[in-house]
């Protein structure tokens, strides 16, 4: 389920060549911690394992694109690459990078294999919101959002069969915090993403139009980590569940927006804009209001130590905060007021984005994700600029720290569902 790897193909049958499949793997990449890469290494031990069976070298490179590639296109004789797409700067760089050192005559395609909508064809600018991008993705769906074709054991085998690989070695290579654990409830690999994906259609979908925003309901399809390494496809998550739509309309209507539109919403904002991940990158109306306010009085100030360890005064955010360090997801409603609360207990709106993306990059697996930047504008999923920069939203009644970004507090979410019990799930154990 992945148009890279199948355009690829096409292009080695077509020059009746082989096909490898080759993964870079970097020491270190912003602040994702051994949580994050023993969930990609074992998802990519499937990925071998298929690959074998399809008659496909995969190759799995210790370092970064541009010092391994090119020296690894050249050894190989390959004749064409093909890569998927990211909007986000680093990666955009290694692929920069890796252009700049190929051989002139090898050709490199650039595919957008994790949208349904490719990025740069969905819209040729920054959107201002859903309702702005909403039309131009629906109109082009009936283009994009079609089957797979399957990809064919090759018929075309290399030379030389791909080195076997030393998994234990790759861990080694890692330069990254060990400290935060792996999850219990999500089990890496295609396998285990399309096992969710089921039992959130047989069990969860009749419930995700009403009690999606509700942190005690399992309403959710938890398929977040799966689609953000690229294990599970987003594409084949929508033509799985459009298949429901007599039966549940309203839920498949709902996810269809939060997953596409509202997914590729914050796609098109980390693409277009180069300050995504800062202030910089808020509209100006949010800047000017974010300006004034800068130097009201905090009612209180927290340290990144005291967030991180879940230690504020107040009993909702702090089991949000163990959720999230617990179980590597925090519940897309809560994501919303934990970030807005981070803007209200620190020093300037600069340290709350700082403070709230490196949380949220440490501790979620879907962290380092155009997603977590952004809000998805719904009560589904929040990210850091919605939440604190008022990214994708409008103005609101003026008040203190906020300015005009929207407020959310205690008593609101207390309206919303029962916080003592969620409170009570996730209460501190010392």
């Amino acid at each position: 389920d992945n148009w890279a790897f199948l355009y690829a193909q096409r292009l080695a049958l077509k020059q009746e060549l082989p096909l490898r499949v080759c993964f870079c793997l970097v020491p270190k990449f912003l602040e994702a911690t051994i949580r994050h890469y023993r969930f990609m290494l074992r998802g990519l031990q499937e990925v071998a394992e298929e690959c074998a069976e399809l008659n496909i070298s995969f190759h799995l490179l210790l370092g970064y694109a541009k010092d391994v590639l090119p020296t690894f296109v050249a050894e190989h004789g390959v004749g064409g690459l093909v890569t998927d797409f990211s909007p986000l700067r680093l990666p955009r760089r290694w692929v920069e990078d890796v252009r700049e050192r190929l051989p002139e005559d090898v050709p490199f395609a650039q595919v957008d294999a994790h949208n349904i909508v490719p990025c740069w064809v969905a819209s040729p600018k920054q959107e201002y919101s859903a309702r702005t991008i909403r039309g131009k993705i629906h109109a082009q769906l009936p283009e994009f959002l079609t089957e797979f074709p399957p990809v064919v054991r090759h018929p075309h085998v290399p030379s030389c069969p791909a080195e076997a690989i030393a998994w234990e070695a790759c861990y080694s290579s890692l330069q990254v915090d060990h400290t935060v654990k792996e999850v219990e409830w999500a089990t890496p690999g295609t396998a285990a993403g399309m096992a969710m994906l089921k039992s959130f259609i047989a069990e969860r979908l009749k419930s995700f139009s009403t009690h999606r925003n509700d942190p005690n309901k399992a309403a959710l399809s938890n398929l977040s980590p799966w689609l953000h390494f690229g294990q599970v496809s987003t594409q084949r998550a929508i033509l799985q569940v459009q298949k429901h739509r007599r039966n549940y309309k309203d839920s498949v209507d709902a996810f269809v927006e939060e997953a596409v539109v509202r997914r590729e919403l914050a796609e098109n904002f980390c693409y277009y804009n180069e300050n995504y991940d800062s202030v910089q990158g808020a509209y100006d109306w949010a800047q000017t209001t974010l300006k004034l306010h800068a130097k009201d009085k905090r009612p209180y100030l927290y340290s990144l130590q005291e967030l991180e360890q879940g230690t504020t005064h107040d009993p909702l955010w702090n089991a949000a905060q163990l959720q999230m360090v617990q179980e590597g997801k925090m519940h897309g409603f809560l994501r919303m007021y934990w970030a807005k609360k981070i803007l209200e207990w620190t020093r300037s709106p600069e340290e709350a984005l700082q403070f709230a993306i490196y949380l949220n990059d440490r501790y979620e697996l879907d962290g380092r994700d155009p997603n977590g930047y952004l809000t998805l504008l719904s009560l589904f999923l929040a990210g850091c600029l919605w939440s604190i920069c008022g990214i994708h939203d409008q103005g609101w009644a003026e008040r203190p720290i906020f300015g005009k970004i929207r407020y959310m507090n205690y008593a609101g979410c207390k309206r919303k569902f029962d916080v003592d019990q969620f409170e009570r799930r996730y209460a501190p154990t010392h």
